[in-house]
């Protein structure tokens, strides 16, 4: 992977995008989902082989079923400066705006990307009159950040918190 690009002398990002997954994107997807993986495998006393073999079913059993539950949903790699860094999956019904999955690979977290695309889906929502909701693993680091764009918790269920972001009225 090439190194990331810098952020621009004014300050700003790079443009970021979205482009639609394609049949080539599988090994990029892998590792933007073992990156999510990695805090909680580092627990673990497992050898290489069976983290691999391990991470390679919990991904197949995410694609399969992200699609199976979100048969209209946008599955899409994030771009910044043309390269890809993350991917996002949302769904929109007559009744939300669902931000299904969204990850960037550790170099490029931190950085502003996710806070752009995060207001573009909410400034898709509001246009739409529709709330944008998400599910989070209690405890998770992304809980305060998705506070600070404005979300609030509507629901907790089992391990996750349910969240809303509603548009000005």
């Amino acid at each position: 992977m090439n190194a990331s690009p810098e952020t621009k002398p004014d300050g700003h990002l790079p443009p970021v995008s979205l482009r639609p997954e394609r049949a080539g994107d599988e090994h990029f997807l892998y590792e933007v989902y073992a990156s999510t993986r990695a805090e909680e495998l580092a627990l673990t006393n497992w050898d290489a082989q069976t983290r691999r073999l391990f991470l390679d079913h919990q991904f197949q059993a995410m694609r399969q079923g992200y699609r199976s539950m979100f048969p209209s949903g946008i599955f899409s790699v994030i771009e910044l400066a043309g390269q890809p860094v993350g991917r996002i999956v949302t769904n929109r019904s007559a009744q939300e705006l669902r931000v299904v999955d969204l990850a960037l690979l550790p170099p490029h977290q931190n950085q502003g990307i996710g806070t752009q695309l995060m207001r573009q889906v909410c400034a898709e929502a509001a246009a739409a009159r529709l709330p944008v909701r998400l599910s989070v693993l209690k405890n998770n680091r992304a809980l305060s950040w998705y506070a600070r764009l404005g979300f609030f918790k509507i629901a907790e269920e089992s391990i996750y918190e349910e969240l809303e972001w509603r548009p000005a009225s």
